[in-house]
């Protein structure tokens, strides 16, 4: 057996088969054996310098060790005997993929690599980031190497194009429960340049009271808050035919639900909130079901109607308007009949 032949396997079993040329090179496989391996086919090119010891198309995770061996090459280029270990990392977008952040993965792979080093050369599909933070924010253990989840969430709110799509990259970590917003919280107070910083500390307090979505984001506070509303539990846990639900914002004293649903509906998605709701009103419960543009749109509308069912069922308190325009009408409350409630909502 070839000296090589043990190191150069085993590191293909990592990088699920693919080396770059100083990593093979390493291993002792000498420039004209890899020439060998790459005339008879038996190798290809994923990248200058990076080579898939396989043929046919690339998975997905050669595609990831590809990019990395590839934002790597600066480092070791003119080097003989480099430790195979590429310093690069995958992260934001990429990063988010792996640890189950982003629900589908990006074409476009991105990378980070350390401040104060060559950058690689542009190469098709791959961002090149730079990072000062590279080697504390670097999960320590997990292959291929990558950026921690909380690093990554962070990240990502810097890349967003705008405030509500940074949020909600915080938002869907914590929704998911891959962190918590203690834990991002933390991270953001270490950062020393960030964008947003106000506003997102702002964000994760809301987040840890239970908002795990933008769209829960925006009724806490477009809706419930300022308007005046009785502050509801979020994510209240409830057991229904033997599956576990769980409510977005519950009024429990009064007996109303809010479901808050900003997903493209599948037929089992709306069959799960039909069964839901036919559950709460079983219970003598009075569930409200509100999407994307009843909250962005028309905050006010969906404020009066909340009232309105609040206020039939026993809450006492006195709502606000949230500005000049707002279409809530305080002089509307209860009593009323089903013409009026029609009336304060379109009022």
């Amino acid at each position: 057996m070839p000296p090589h032949t043990e190191p150069l396997e085993a590191l293909l079993q990592t990088q699920a088969g693919v080396v770059a040329r100083w990593q093979a090179l390493a291993c002792g496989l000498s420039e004209s054996a890899i020439g060998r391996h790459l005339r008879s086919q038996r190798w290809q090119a994923a990248s200058p310098g990076v080579y898939a010891t396989f043929s046919g198309l690339l998975t997905r995770p050669a595609e990831l060790w590809a990019a990395l061996l590839s934002a790597s090459q600066g480092r070791f280029a003119g080097c003989r005997e480099p430790p195979p270990e590429p310093d690069a990392v995958l992260s934001h977008e990429t990063a988010a993929e792996l640890h189950g952040l982003a629900d589908q993965p990006e074409r476009l792979i991105h990378v980070t690599i350390p401040n104060g080093r060559r950058r690689p050369r542009p190469i098709a599909g791959i961002h090149v980031h730079i990072s000062t933070r590279l080697p504390g924010a670097c999960h320590p253990v997990l292959r291929p190497p990558r950026t921690r989840l909380d690093e990554t969430a962070i990240d990502l709110t810097q890349a967003a194009r705008t405030l509500d799509d940074a949020i909600n990259w915080l938002n869907m970590a914590c929704g998911k429960r891959l962190t918590t917003a203690e834990r991002l919280t933390e991270l953001i107070h270490t950062r020393r340049k960030l964008r947003w910083r106000r506003e997102l500390l702002a964000a994760l307090s809301d987040t840890a009271s239970g908002d795990h979505s933008l769209l829960e984001l925006r009724y806490h506070r477009n809706v419930e808050r300022a308007h005046g509303l009785p502050r509801g539990v979020r994510q209240g846990r409830r057991t229904v035919d033997g599956h576990v639900e769980y409510d977005d914002v519950g009024y429990s004293e009064f007996g109303v639900i809010v479901h808050l649903d900003g997903r493209m509906h599948r037929y089992a998605a709306s069959f799960r909130d039909m069964r839901r709701d036919n559950a709460a009103v079983v219970r003598g419960e009075h569930p409200l079901r509100y999407g994307w543009f009843d909250v962005d749109e028309q905050p006010c509308d969906v404020a009066a109607q909340v009232v309105l069912v609040l206020a039939r069922n026993g809450w006492s308190g006195q709502p606000r308007r949230c500005g000049p325009s707002c279409s809530l009408a305080p002089s509307l409350l209860p009593p009323l009949d089903h013409w009026q409630l029609g009336a304060a909502i379109h009022h």
